[in-house]
């Protein structure tokens, strides 16, 4: 007795059709909905704001920490809270750059593609 099933012609070669939209299927990447781009924007700009309320959290409790240390009026408080929207600025900034090269990037990658 024979364990392998008899196929015929026709069976082999839908059978092989079959394996062709298969594989043809699986090297399709599903496209981005626009939801989704959407959402990725909405996260890019919360996590600017996060870093700019960081920045202004950390100089503020800075400044603060040291006025009450030293028992100054609130210099350093004033002080480390601009440094604290500098340093958040800064960041915000370069968080922009990494974001403007990364879609640059992605742009030339698509012209490379269609050429």
């Amino acid at each position: 007795m024979r364990d392998t099933p008899v196929i015929d012609e026709d069976q082999r070669q839908r059978l092989a059709q079959l394996e062709a939209r298969i594989e043809a299927a699986k090297k399709v990447e599903p496209e981005k909905s626009h939801k989704e781009e959407h959402y990725s924007q909405a996260q890019l700009a919360w996590r600017m704001v996060i870093e700019l309320v960081a920045g202004l959290g950390i100089g503020f409790g800075m400044g603060y920490g040291l006025d009450r240390l030293f028992g100054t009026i609130p210099i350093f408080l004033v002080l480390f809270t601009l440094l604290g929207l500098a340093a958040g600025i800064k960041t915000m900034l370069r968080s922009a750059q990494e974001i403007q090269d990364r879609k640059m990037a992605q742009e030339a990658a698509t012209k490379d593609e269609g050429n």
